[in-house]
């Protein structure tokens, strides 16, 4: 796995916004794909190439509400099957840009089992709400349309380049650029307009706005923060409200003391990422953040390239 340079605890680069007293060591943007991501990828142009060759497993791999009862491990297959050629590099892109920023510093075990878990629960949210609208509208058309892509996971990367890269500016088109923290609610917004201007859109819909709460969910109760080693990200810059404009509190502060009150409670008070007013602790804090992130990539680092090492000098015995 590629190492990740940290960014001075003290200089911050051009243009960044300061970092709060008692913040986690600061990370910057990966510079090369990783291997996991590229092996992804394989599997994500695999799929789009199977369907071609093998129509007919598009049965046995997306899922199709219909069928998805005998065929239940469809809502498990499903986040990496892409039907359309736009699709399947649309997602390759998108794994390998994100992931070169986030694997390094999650892990590559804390990667995979993120994008498992949220491609997983976007896939029997999609059955689910597909259902729901065809007892809704009565349309059949809900119930026999094939369902799958990475999309899921590709909204939960944005809402986890916004936790470790807020201030990172991501490029749309031409000249525009929008910083990482305001992708999520961008794509938010997006995805629902276009579900009413392509009806045939509307099936993206559900696997996007879940890949993204269901990653939100995780990351801010679950997740062990390899920044800080506590359980979750209690840090108001990651509330459930700063996924939205400011204007938008009225409704989302009521949203975020609910999630509160179901989840909080699993998390040990002892976990709790807890400002911290003393600068001399906060630089301690934060010192031993960058020690144990730098020893762990350092690691990483080193056993990615014992491999080879150790498999040349075997051809030469």
């Amino acid at each position: 796995m590629e190492s990740q340079a940290l960014q001075d605890p003290v200089a911050e680069p051009h243009g960044a916004e300061p970092a709060a007293a008692g913040a986690p060591p600061a990370v910057v943007p990966g510079k090369e794909f990783t291997r996991t991501c590229k092996g992804l990828v394989v599997v994500l142009v695999g799929g789009y190439v199977l369907l071609q060759l093998l129509p007919s497993s598009l049965d046995y791999l997306a899922i199709i509400p219909a069928k998805t009862i005998p065929f239940v491990w469809t809502v498990f297959t499903a986040g990496y099957i892409e039907q359309v050629l736009p699709g399947a590099i649309g997602s390759s892109l998108g794994l390998l840009f994100c992931g070169k920023d986030i694997e390094p510093v999650w892990g590559r075990k804390e990667f995979l089992k993120f994008i498992i878990l949220v491609n997983s629960i976007c896939g029997v949210l999609a059955f689910c709400f597909a259902v729901a609208l065809y007892y809704v509208t009565g349309k059949e058309s809900f119930l026999v349309t094939p369902l799958s892509g990475f999309h899921g996971a590709l909204a939960g990367f944005l809402v986890g380049l916004k936790q470790l890269l807020p201030n990172l500016e991501l490029p749309m088109c031409f000249f525009w650029k929008i910083k990482a923290k305001w992708m999520p609610f961008f794509v938010l917004c997006f995805s629902t307009i276009m579900a009413f201007i392509v009806p045939d859109s509307i099936n993206f819909l559900p696997t996007l706005l879940s890949g993204m709460y269901v990653s939100w969910i995780y990351l801010r109760y679950f997740q062990r923060n390899p920044l800080t080693g506590l359980k979750g990200d209690s840090s108001d810059d990651f509330s459930f409200p700063s996924l939205f404009p400011d204007a938008m509190r009225p409704v989302t502060d009521p949203v975020a003391n609910l999630f509160d009150r179901m989840l909080c409670a699993r998390s040990r008070p002892s976990e709790l990422a807890l400002p911290v007013s003393d600068p001399a602790k906060a630089s301690r804090r934060r010192e031993r953040g960058e020690r144990v992130l730098e020893e762990r990539l350092a690691a990483d680092h080193a056993a990615d390239t014992e491999a080879p090492a150790l498999g040349h000098s075997t051809a030469e015995d």
